[in-house]
């Protein structure tokens, strides 16, 4: 009877230490994440300068290039700025800028995607005038494209995420079907520039150093003698005649 009882209170104790924990010893810290809409900042982002170019309800602030009206292919749907492609495929007449705002040392941020077999763009250091037919004449790009279902062979500075004709992109493991939603950015300031796509750096160069004038002064823009003229300017969407849309668009300056 003894012996029993001894065993019994053993077999308490055992399935006492083998058994589930107290609350106080298992419970994990929750940390909540700040939830961040589409075309909104948080308050970090608000204190450290960035600005929205587009509230995800309208397209105040921006225009037509070389023009005081918004063009009508350049529409908001569901919370997203389309582009309709309306020019027929052509490069120029549909592109818009954000108005009364000239950039000089930034860091700029979107989101995008694009139709199948299509063509964009995004400006910056864009110069206005009679002279220039389309922001590319004077603005530096970051080259929006459909890299995996374009029409024509791509030649390597035609590439996505390519500072357009100027220096040629590494977009190895970051590129996405036409219709996926893509995130960009381009920091630009006389120390350094970069461009990156899906948090992959594919460009890095140095403004206005010997490398950046031999590449500004020879291939395309020996056609375009005003190109890269101005170290500050507006920023400019291209519709290139193909849907493309954009959303979360934001900078900053340096």
């Amino acid at each position: 009877m003894k012996k029993s009882r001894i065993a019994w209170v053993a077999l308490v104790a055992l399935a006492w230490a083998c058994g589930p924990k107290p609350a106080e010893d298992t419970a994990e810290e929750v940390v909540a994440e700040e939830v961040v809409m589409d075309n909104s900042l948080t308050e970090e982002e608000k204190a450290e300068g960035w600005m929205l170019l587009f509230d995800g309800e309208s397209l105040d602030g921006w225009r037509a290039f070389n023009a005081d009206t918004l063009p009508a292919n350049w529409i908001v749907e569901d919370g997203v700025m389309k582009g309709l492609g309306a020019t027929g495929g052509e490069d120029f007449g549909g592109d818009i800028v954000f108005g009364g705002m000239e950039f000089e040392e930034f860091e700029m941020e979107f989101t995008w995607k694009i139709s199948p077999g299509g063509n964009s763009g995004v400006f910056y250091h864009v110069v206005e005038g009679p002279d220039y037919k389309a922001p590319y004449y004077t603005g530096p790009e970051y080259q929006v494209i459909d890299q995996l279902g374009f029409p024509q062979p791509l030649e390597d500075w035609q590439s996505l995420a390519a500072d357009y004709a100027m220096y040629v992109p590494d977009f190895e493991g970051v590129v996405k079907e036409a219709g996926e939603w893509n995130t960009s950015k381009i920091v630009f300031s006389e120390e350094g520039a970069s461009y990156w796509l899906n948090g992959k750096k594919t460009v890095e160069f140095v403004p206005y150093s010997e490398d950046w004038e031999a590449k500004r002064n020879s291939g395309k823009w020996e056609e375009f003698p005003d190109y890269k003229i101005a170290k500050k300017g507006l920023i400019a969407l291209q519709d290139h005649g193909d849907p493309v849309w954009f959303k979360n668009i934001k900078i900053r300056t340096l």
